[in-house]
Parts: structure tokens; C-alpha cells; sequence
């Protein structure tokens, strides 16, 4: 008889993580809906004015923690959602940001289509972030209900039971939603992450946003590769008509700092904070990549910055009204 040998290894045994150049700070300038780009209306240029110096601030906030003889690294960004509006061709909005960015000195590195949260270069990046949830287990303590993944749906906590019981039962008194971590009352949310229709899934803003904090902290792989890499604007160019096109995230800046940074931060109008609540939800329940984190932790000690340890708290915010 001949004998076989037989050898077992971990499917990821020999699969390298890719690395990324990286910022110390990414702020997001805005996000800019379809009505951002009425002609004639000036939403774009009034939100940009808006933002301008919180921009700055976050510039120097972000120099004032770092080691003296640090050079702050610090990249712009912008998202226009394209995934649920339809808003004019890239030729068009690149030309309007162009003006806004002149007239108030504002300067935008890169710009991200929402769509690419989606998906990106044949990747389904908002399956992907879906796939490594892990939601808190006392949302079904009492075994009720269905799964995130069954459902579409995850939350902070326990939900109030489900009053629906087979006939002939006694009835469940009602119970308050209950917020997993809540130190005296609860602020329960329970969070739409998509909905299903003829088994296509249309995927909830808050989940393409929390896609979106993921790329610009560089804690996105596909089987170790980047995803959503930046590629860099030719003004010389001619323009895809259509954004399905475009590339995930343009470089519009040939001088930019790294597009993936330490830390984010948003300048966002005010509507916006509570998707942004779901967005920090969505991200205290994923189970990030254990070989990016300890990257990013031994690159940041080798810099002499203490890197926070939750991915949320590594995003920060600036809300403004109109």
C-alpha cells in the first residue's frame, strides 16, 4: 500500500493583507444629495462656505495631538450619492465643485460615489461589511424574532417582545426596548441595514455610510486586498457620462495626502446625525480584521500616536445647520 500525506493548513494561512499609505486625518467636507446640484440654486457653494472653517479646525485639532516634529498628514473628501438619486453626469458635478471650491478656498482631495459602497471593481462591499456583523446578543435573549441576517434589521439591545403567541396562550405583557450598554436609561435604536425586493437587496444609507468610514480607516479587505483604491483625475480626460463608470473614489488633488487615514472626520449638515447614530450602531457590532488592526496599532505606536482601540471611536463629527 502507498502511503499519503496528508497536510492541513488555515484557508487564510498564506493570504497577505494588503497595506495602504495612510493619513492622520480624513475629513469628509460633505455629502451631497441630488438637490446639492439644482442649477442656479447654490447648496453646493453655501455648504462648502459652511464647512470652510470647521475644515480648518479639524486641520489643527488634528496637529495639536500629535508628536511635535509630526507633519500633520490630513486629506479631503466628499461623497455625492448617486446609489439612491439620480444627480448629473460626473463631468458636470465635477465642474460645479470645481467653481465652489475657488470662490471659498476650500480644497477636496478626493470624491466618492456612494454607489461604490455598494460596490466596487466587482466587489460587493456593503455585503461584505453585512457578512461580518456580529450583533450584540441581547437583542434575542428571548429567542424572538428573527436574525440580522434573516431580517435586515440590528439594534443596540433587546427589542420589546414580540406580542403575537399561539391562540389558547396567555397574553405577554409589554417590556421596553432596553439598550445593551446603557448606563442609567436607554437610547434604543434598531437600524434598517437593507430591503429586499424580488430577492435584489437595496442597502440602507446607514449601511453604505458605515462601508464608507470603513474604506477611509483602511479596514476593508477583500481576501487581503484594498478595495476601493483611489485612482487619480486626468483633466484631460474625457469623462464617463454615467457614474456606474466612474471610478469608486476619484483623487482630484495630484498633491493629496493619503486618501485611508488613522481617524475621520465628518462635516455633515445636521439631518444627517441620525444616520449617523446607525452608523456608529452598525460599527460597535463588526468584527474587524484582526491583521488590520494590529497594524494600524503598530503604525501608530511607530508614529508616536495612541490610536483609539474602538473603531468608533476613532470617527468624529461636525454637524452644521443651514
Amino acid at each position: 500500500m502507498m502511503g499519503v500525506e496528508v497536510t492541513f493548513a488555515e484557508a487564510t494561512a498564506g493570504r497577505r493583507t494588503e497595506s495602504v499609505p495612510l493619513s492622520h486625518l480624513s475629513v469628509e467636507v460633505g455629502h451631497l444629495y441630488a438637490e446639492g446640484f439644482v442649477p442656479g440654486d447654490g447648496e453646493m457653494l453655501r455648504h462648502l462656505a459652511r464647512s470652510e472653517p470647521w475644515l480648518r479646525a479639524a486641520g489643527e485639532s488634528c496637529r495639536r495631538r500629535l508628536p511635535p516634529r509630526v507633519r500633520p498628514r490630513v486629506s479631503t473628501c466628499i461623497l455625492v450619492d448617486d446609489y439612491a438619486n439620480e444627480i448629473p453626469p460626473p463631468d458636470e458635478v465635477i465642474k460645479q465643485l470645481h467653481v465652489a471650491c475657488e470662490q471659498t478656498g476650500v480644497v477636496i482631495d478626493y470624491l466618492a460615489r456612494e454607489s461604490a459602497c455598494a460596490e466596487a471593481d466587482g466587489v460587493r462591499l456593503a455585503r461584505l461589511v453585512a457578512d461580518r456583523l456580529v450583533p450584540d446578543p441581547a437583542s434575542r435573549v428571548t429567542g424572538a424574532g428573527s436574525f440580522t441576517t434573516e431580517s435586515g434589521w440590528l439594534c443596540n439591545g433587546r427589542r420589546s417582545p414580540d406580542k403575537i403567541r399561539p391562540a389558547m396562550r396567555p397574553p405577554v405583557p409589554w417590556a421596553p426596548p432596553v439598550e445593551s450598554t446603557a448606563p442609567w436609561h436607554s437610547i434604543f435604536v434598531d437600524v434598517e441595514l437593507w430591503s429586499q425586493d424580488a430577492g435584489v437587496p437595496t442597502w440602507s444609507c446607514a449601511l453604505l455610510a458605515s462601508v464608507w468610514q470603513l474604506v477611509r480607516l483602511g479596514l476593508l479587505r477583500r481576501h487581503g486586498a484594498v478595495v476601493a483604491r483611489p485612482q487619480r483625475f486626468d483633466p484631460a480626460a474625457t469623462l464617463p457620462p454615467d457614474w456606474t463608470t466612474m471610478p469608486p473614489v476619484l483623487q482630484l488633488n495630484p498633491d493629496a495626502e493619503p486618501f485611508t487615514a488613522y481617524q475621520t472626520c465628518s462635516v455633515l449638515r445636521s439631518p444627517l446625525l441620525p444616520v449617523e447614530h446607525a452608523v456608529r450602531t452598525i460599527l460597535s457590532q463588526i468584527a474587524a480584521d484582526a491583521d488590520l488592526l494590529d497594524e494600524l496599532r503598530h503604525r501608530s505606536v511607530a508614529e508616536g500616536i495612541e490610536l483609539p482601540q474602538r473603531i468608533v471611536d476613532r470617527i468624529a463629527y461636525i454637524f452644521v445647520n443651514d
